[in-house]
């Protein structure tokens, strides 16, 4: 069986279909009569598994699907993947010596672990001696697991770009006991831009490039990286400082507009004002790497998941002024909030004056 074979119309709409109905059951089966078909457990996991569950983000963001519905479908995702992982397992030979020893894991604050545990299982495919160390990785837990296990490799996985500050802290956690890092996700910004801004080795989004780069090039030995020197101005920690402060003038704007807000009842009321409050953490993103894209990428997301809630995307223009007043005296968050109105305005998204 081919990869074409796996991606087939047909095979996707039934393995959908499974993930829509919770079916576990169902889903593995699938899975596993591919594989015992002829396909590779690689293909299995990278041209199925995860192009059905972006899908399943995508019907969450659109409201086609309620966040159980998306719960349930990535827990089944999970199970697949757990699945087809022991079945290439059982299938290799017991006699293959290991390779270079790999930790891979999710940066501190990202929950999203689907990403990872597909790229850590195309690793150990591939022959990588690997740990999986699971979602939110703290300092002091990866510090443990590279005394205990002297890694050749730390894989580092970001999702959300407010994450972005954390994965500084366990880039140089690695780097200082001498371990590479690559990193992945979409958290790490366009081509892994911000990747690079934090000292990473290698950026590479798909796990299939990274088992091939690795097996012609091993990164070399990490030197000693300069520290982020607009970091001095100390704006980061200062909105750090205020997070506080900027939510309660945040949604006290958002809710004297929008009255329905308030209500704890109305449909998707919570799930807006828990979106709205990722953003002084996205605006403290942008300025640890100094890059406003971290902000306008958030905004083209939010109008998006705005939109589908019936709230106005003007809402998006309303929050950037609530955070610009108590910033105003701060030259790159304030620069960074004109980049967003600006992308706004571009976008055709109305934008209220302060």
């Amino acid at each position: 069986m081919t990869g074409a074979r796996v991606a087939a119309p047909g095979v996707r709409a039934a393995f959908d279909d499974h993930l829509a109905h919770a079916d576990e059951t169902g889903a593995t089966a699938l899975a596993l009569s591919l594989l015992r078909s002829g396909a590779s457990a690689e293909e299995v996991l990278l041209r199925l598994i995860a192009p059905a569950q972006a899908a399943v983000g995508t019907r969450w963001v659109s409201t086609q699907w309620s966040v159980a519905q998306e719960h349930a479908a990535t827990h089944v995702s999970e199970r697949v993947v757990s699945a087809v992982a022991a079945e290439a397992s059982a299938s290799r030979p017991r006699n293959s010596a290991p390779g270079r020893r790999v930790l891979c894991g999710c940066v501190e604050g990202e929950h999203h672990t689907l990403p990872a545990r597909i790229a850590a299982e195309v690793l150990r495919l591939r022959g990588f001696d690997l740990t999986f160390l699971g979602a939110n990785v703290l300092v002091p837990r990866l510090v443990s697991h590279l005394h205990r296990q002297g890694p050749d490799l730390v894989a580092l996985s970001c999702v959300i770009p407010v994450c972005l500050p954390a994965a500084h802290r366990l880039v140089e956690c690695s780097r200082r006991a001498g371990v590479p890092v690559l990193a992945g996700g979409a958290g790490f910004g366009p081509a892994g831009v911000w990747a690079r801004t934090l000292g990473a080795d290698l950026y590479l989004p798909d796990p299939a490039a990274a088992a091939d780069m690795l097996a012609v090039r091993w990164p070399d030995t990490p030197r000693e990286t300069a520290p982020l020197e607009h970091l001095a101005d100390e704006e980061y920690s200062r909105i750090v400082r205020q997070r506080a402060e900027l939510l309660r003038r945040l949604f006290a704007r958002l809710r004297e507009r929008y009255p329905s807000l308030c209500d704890p009842g109305a449909e998707h009321a919570e799930a807006v004002l828990e979106e709205f409050g990722r953003l002084p953490d996205v605006l403290a993103a942008a300025i640890y790497v100094d890059d406003p894209r971290v902000l306008t990428d958030y905004l083209s997301f939010g109008a998006a998941f705005l939109h589908a809630r019936g709230v106005p995307t003007a809402a998006l223009g309303l929050a950037l002024g609530a955070l610009s007043g108590p910033l105003g005296d701060l030259p790159r968050a304030s620069g960074h909030l004109d980049a967003g109105r600006r992308w706004l305005a571009a976008a055709d998204h109305a934008v209220p004056p302060d």
